[in-house]
C-alpha cells in the first residue's frame, strides 16, 4: 500500500468536490516549496532582480493566480449551491459558514470575497498540510522502530473489544503511549522546522548580541529539538522519553516548540494534535504494517513543511484477532 494514501484522503477533506482534490494537492506542494525558497533580495535587496532571472517570481505569480481562480471557483460554486437551496441546513460546511456571516454582517465589519479567499486558504494550508506530515514521519520512525509499533499496537487493542471497533476522541485519554509517539515525532520531525518568522519589537541584547528592533527573528525548532544539552540520546527516536515527565508541546517547554508559543503560537494545536492520534490510532489498530522490502530512504524535501522526498511505501495486512 502506498503510504501516499494518507494523502489523498486529504484531498477529499481540502476540495469541496472530490474533482478538486488533485488540482488542490499539487497546487499546496507548489505553494509551500515556494514559502521555504531563499529570497536573495529579502537579504540583498540590490540583487532582488535575480528572482526574475531564475522564475522564482514567475512561479510565485504563477501559484497565486491558480491558488486565486481555485479558491474562487470554490466560493462561486457555493454561492451557486445556497441560491438553488441545495444547503440543507445539516449540510452547510465551512465555505457556507463563511458566506452566511459575509452575508449576515455577524462578524462586525465587512467580510469582502477577497478575505474569505484567503480565510479558506489559511485553513486548508495550515490544517491539513502540517498534519499531514506528522502522520507521514510517525509511520516512517514506526517503521523503521517495528518494536516501537508493535508496543503501540498492543495498547491500542488493549481498549477495543474486537477489530471491527473504531477508536474515537473519548479513547484517546487511555492512549499514553500514543501521545508519547506523537510526542516524539514533533520533536524529531517538527513539520514547520524553523516555524513562522517573528520580528523583534525593541531592540535588545541576547547573549552578548545586539538586536534590532525590526530584526527578523528565525527560531530552528528542528536544531532545538535535537539538542544534546536538552535530551538524551538526542538523535534516537525514544517514546519512553516523554511517559514520565510533564513536557508538553503547548509553549510551556521551550525544548519542545513545535507549534510555537507565546500569543503566536499555533491556533490548531488541540485540532492537529487530534486528528493526527484519531488516524494514526485506527490504520494501527486495523492493521500490520510492514515495509515493502526496500531500503527505507527518509531523505526530507524542501519548503516550508518538511516531508519525506520521496513516497512512503508499506505492505497493510488487515488485523484479526
Amino acid at each position: 500500500m502506498n503510504g501516499k494514501l494518507l494523502y489523498d484522503q486529504r484531498d477529499v477533506a481540502a476540495a469541496p468536490y472530490a474533482e478538486g482534490g488533485t488540482k488542490f494537492k499539487e497546487l499546496l506542494g507548489e505553494f509551500g516549496e515556494l514559502l521555504g525558497c531563499f529570497d536573495v533580495g529579502d537579504y540583498i535587496s540590490w540583487l532582488g532582480w535575480i528572482n526574475h532571472v531564475n522564475g522564482l517570481y514567475a512561479r510565485a505569480e504563477k501559484v497565486a493566480k491558480e491558488f486565486d481562480d481555485f479558491l474562487e471557483r470554490v466560493v462561486q460554486e457555493h454561492i451557486t449551491d445556497s441560491d438553488d437551496g441545495r444547503h440543507e441546513n445539516n449540510s452547510k460546511d465551512f465555505v457556507d459558514v463563511l458566506l452566511w456571516i459575509q452575508k449576515e454582517n455577524n462578524a462586525g465589519f465587512p467580510i469582502d470575497a477577497a478575505s474569505i479567499k484567503a480565510i479558506i486558504l489559511d485553513v486548508f494550508a495550515g490544517g491539513t498540510d502540517t498534519a499531514y506530515t506528522v502522520l507521514e514521519w510517525t509511520m516512517t520512525e514506526l517503521l523503521r522502530h517495528p518494536e516501537v509499533m508493535k508496543k503501540l499496537q498492543n495498547e491500542i487493542r488493549k481498549i477495543t473489544s474486537n477489530e471491527s471497533s473504531v477508536i474515537t476522541e473519548s479513547d484517546l485519554n487511555k492512549l499514553p503511549y500514543l501521545r508519547a509517539v506523537i510526542k516524539e515525532t514533533l520533536r524529531l520531525h517538527p513539520p514547520i522546522p524553523l516555524l513562522v518568522p517573528r520580528m523583534s519589537t525593541q531592540d535588545v541584547k541576547l547573549k552578548g548580541f545586539d538586536i534590532a528592533a525590526g530584526t527578523r527573528v528565525i527560531i530552528n525548532a528542528w536544531a532545538i529539538g535535537r539538542d544534546p544539552a536538552l535530551w538524551d540520546r538526542a538523535d534516537e527516536f525514544w517514546p519512553e522519553r516523554f511517559l514520565n515527565n510533564s513536557i508538553d508541546f503547548k509553549g510551556h517547554h521551550f525544548e519542545l516548540i513545535p507549534f510555537g508559543t507565546g500569543r503566536r503560537i499555533c491556533p490548531g494545536v488541540q485540532f492537529a494534535t487530534s486528528i493526527d492520534e484519531l488516524a494514526l490510532a485506527n490504520i494501527l489498530h486495523k492493521f500490520d504494517w510492514a515495509l515493502t522490502g526496500k531500503k527505507l530512504d527518509d531523505t526530507e524535501s524542501t519548503g516550508i513543511t518538511i516531508h519525506r522526498k520521496f513516497p512512503l511505501l508499506a505492505v497493510a495486512t488487515p488485523y484479526s484477532q
